[in-house]
């Protein structure tokens, strides 16, 4: 079994900064992709940005320039600092990560459990 556990998420004003992270756990021999989704109410869940294994990362245009993922292979975490938020960044954000188990020579895709970002004055 695998876990992701996310935190950091909350209510900030405009302008402000948050900083999301999420642990992966349990069966895990390898992850290659690491992220974040989001998603608004009545709105599909959309890519936030990405990050691979070897450190390759792609941004929505949407956050570039704003957004800033990170990850530490070492504790298999991956982080999500946002500043400059705007109320249209408001939504439940999601970690996703693709992780080959010890058990399995398939990859799977796993998420988080969610943590909500609201952005408001």
């Amino acid at each position: 079994q695998v876990q992701l556990v996310e935190s950091g998420g909350g209510l900030v004003q405009p302008g402000g900064s948050l900083r999301l992270s999420c642990t992966a756990s349990g069966n895990i021999f390898s992850i290659n992709v690491m992220g974040w989704y989001r998603q608004a109410p009545g709105s599909e869940r959309e890519l936030v940005t990405s990050i691979t294994s070897g450190g390759s990362i792609n941004y929505a245009d949407s956050v570039k320039g704003r957004f800033t993922i990170a990850r530490d292979n070492a504790k298999n975490a991956v982080y999500l600092q946002m500043n400059n938020l705007k109320p249209e960044d408001t939504a439940v954000y999601y970690c996703n990560a693709i992780i080959q188990s010890w058990t399995s020579l398939v990859s799977s895709t796993y998420w988080g459990q969610g943590t909500q970002v609201t952005v408001s004055s």
